[in-house]
């Protein structure tokens, strides 16, 4: 449902979720919030906050989802990569191609399916039948290791502490450029992209803080090898930061530059993978550490790639 209204003097002042969710009935005040959040409300040609004071002859666009009936996912049986498990969590090692979990085109085959599945438990009590146990998330072509909380309280504890930056979040990457330097840092803010508003861009205006940096690990003539540490977790942070830098991830099909289009054929999928990660256990508060080989598609990937003379 796309909608456009302009801002009487009746409605000034309001909040923008506010004046959105009482213009469409079938908008909630938290999804008002959500869309807006996510940039697919402008104000003017431009994102705002959802506190946001409307003002007169202010013209908002949206486009409202239609309503649809929400069924919870269901248990799959699935072979699940368990690095680790006790009563508390679950660390699991995620090939590319697996979404985590349900949503518009992906209703099955998830992560969270499977996971329904081996933890019976999620089935049952307060967890979000969407989205139970999951503490962050990959996306669907990044491979690597992602903790799943199995009680409420570790779910809790664990969202807490990748909220307060303190846990150690590594990703190898196999990135394209000439002259990268051999270590680095990138902090530029990230928001929705303001025209194509399912991707995410640089955006000094309304973007949040992010923070990456980088150290080389093995050189190519055209392309290298990174360890990449993240700081912050924005939607598909690496992948924007790395661009803007003029280096992006070989096989990216979205933040890459049309000239690269060689090396979208070096490889499948986006060539990012989560290798290690390092956190407190949720009850006794011992650091955890752990680690996920290279996957096959990375060593083929690079065996294709010139080395230096």
């Amino acid at each position: 449902m796309k909608l456009n209204l302009t801002i009487s003097n009746i409605q000034a002042n309001l909040r923008l979720d506010q004046v959105l969710s009482g213009w469409v009935e079938t908008c909630s005040r938290k999804q008002a919030s959500d869309l807006i959040a996510r940039g697919e409300v402008l104000v003017s040609g431009m994102t705002k906050r959802p506190g946001y004071r409307v003002k007169i002859g202010d013209v908002i666009a949206a486009f409202i989802p239609e309503p649809v009936e929400e069924v919870p996912p269901g248990p799959e049986s699935m072979t699940l990569a368990i690095l680790f498990e006790d009563d508390y969590l679950l660390v699991i090692d995620k090939p590319p191609g697996l979404v985590v979990h349900p949503g518009p085109g992906n209703l099955c085959h998830t992560l969270v399916n499977g996971l329904l599945n081996h933890v019976p438990a999620f089935q049952q009590g307060d967890w979000d039948p969407v989205r139970p146990g999951i503490v962050h998330r990959l996306d669907k072509d990044t491979s690597g290791l992602i903790v799943v909380a199995k009680t409420l309280k570790s779910l809790f504890f664990l969202q807490k502490e990748f909220k307060q930056r303190r846990v150690e979040k590594r990703y190898l990457a196999l990135v394209e450029g000439k002259n990268i330097a051999p270590e680095g840092e990138i902090v530029l803010p990230l928001g929705r992209h303001p025209i194509k508003r399912k991707i995410m861009a640089v955006n000094h205006e309304t973007g949040k803080y992010a923070r990456t940096s980088w150290r080389i690990r093995e050189q190519f003539v055209d392309a290298c090898l990174v360890d990449v540490r993240l700081y912050t977790g924005r939607t598909h942070q690496i992948r924007v930061h790395f661009r803007a830098k003029e280096m992006p991830i070989i096989g990216d099909k979205v933040y890459q530059y049309r000239r690269n289009r060689r090396k979208n054929t070096l490889a499948d999928r986006q060539m990012l993978h989560s290798w290690r990660l390092r956190f407190r256990h949720p009850y006794s508060g011992q650091e955890m550490k752990f680690e996920a080989k290279m996957p096959a598609d990375f060593i083929k990937t690079m065996a294709k790639l010139d080395s230096p003379v």
